[in-house]
């Protein structure tokens, strides 16, 4: 997206690239917010996406201070529409929706995310429409809070339903003005996709992006014979830190500032062992190599909720 300037000309839309913090989930319950927060700034990124931090009133208040102290900013929260399977415990738009607006505001933040699909769902094209539909009338409710809704793809999107995707379903289902989508990079290119024809297929509804690498593991378990070995062999794709795989991220974080996405967060789901802060540092190292190193900054693009 192009947008006017000052001078009367058109500059490219800069999004801001920072941290999903489910990458360091385990340094809060380890660290506590404020040292994992503070570390997140001292690698270089300034602002965030929750998700897998209980949003209790003691954590609430401890992210606020954090973003005080430290100049950073929270883009996006993390909730759910219904429990992700029977017995999972999770905050929902369903049961928990003033809770949820009222801690999003609080933060200063206008979008949340539905990370994934109700399990219950897949299977069932007629599941999903019902499904989109719900998410549909959460997102008209959160545009009356000021609030915006994003869905977050995987892979399982792109299961065929009488030779539709999910996705398309979900799309065409669903209003752009209640609901957009907030696309990974990675799952995409998992699920045999392109990921810089969906960015340019749903322009305007995402404003929101996920960035890991993709990899191909150099060797793998050749244990258990020909079964366990062709076992093995699916399993070689791996999550990387941005610049260690084979996906054009120069080419995707360009095309993301030309169709108007605002915000691009990294979200390694696994690090293989390594510490995910060490991860980080890779992929804030190969993002300034690129030329990148202007996005960590959260002035470059206003991602807050006037409160």
């Amino acid at each position: 997206m192009w947008k006017n300037n000052t001078l009367g000309g058109y500059i490219m839309q800069k999004p801001t690239i920072g941290v999903q913090m489910m990458m360091l989930k385990d340094k809060i319950a380890q660290d506590g917010i404020r040292e994992t927060f503070k570390r997140v700034k001292e690698i270089g990124f300034s602002t965030v996406e929750l998700s897998q931090v209980e949003m209790t009133a003691e954590n609430v208040e401890a992210i606020k201070s954090s973003l005080e102290e430290f100049d950073m900013k929270v883009c996006a929260t993390s909730a759910a529409l219904k429990p992700m399977a029977p017995g999972i415990k999770m905050e929902t738009l369903r049961d928990d929706f003033d809770k949820i607006v009222a801690d999003t505001k609080a933060l200063g933040c206008k979008y949340i995310r539905i990370g994934m699909i109700s399990f219950d769902c897949l299977g069932s094209k007629e599941r999903i429409i019902e499904y989109t539909k719900e998410l549909n009338e959460m997102g008209r409710r959160l545009k009356e809070e000021g609030l915006s809704l994003y869905y977050h793809n995987h892979h399982m999107e792109f299961a065929k339903y009488d030779g539709k995707y999910l996705m398309d379903i979900m799309a065409e289902e669903s209003d752009p003005e209640c609901l957009g989508f907030e696309l990974d990079v990675h799952w995409l290119q998992r699920a045999g996709v392109n990921p810089l024809e969906w960015i340019k297929k749903l322009e305007g509804r995402t404003k929101i992006i996920h960035i890991k690498d993709y990899r191909i593991a150099q060797t793998f378990d050749m244990s258990g014979g020909i079964e366990g070995i062709m076992r093995a062999m699916s399993d070689v794709v791996e999550f990387a830190e941005i610049g260690e795989g084979n996906l054009d991220m120069k080419a995707i974080i360009d095309l993301a500032g030309e169709t108007g996405v605002e915000h691009i967060f990294i979200e390694q789901d696994n690090t293989y062992g390594r510490d995910p802060y060490d991860s980080l540092e890779i992929s804030a190292t190969n993002l300034r190599s690129l030329g990148f190193e202007d996005r960590f900054n959260h002035s470059n693009m206003c991602c807050s909720l006037s409160i």
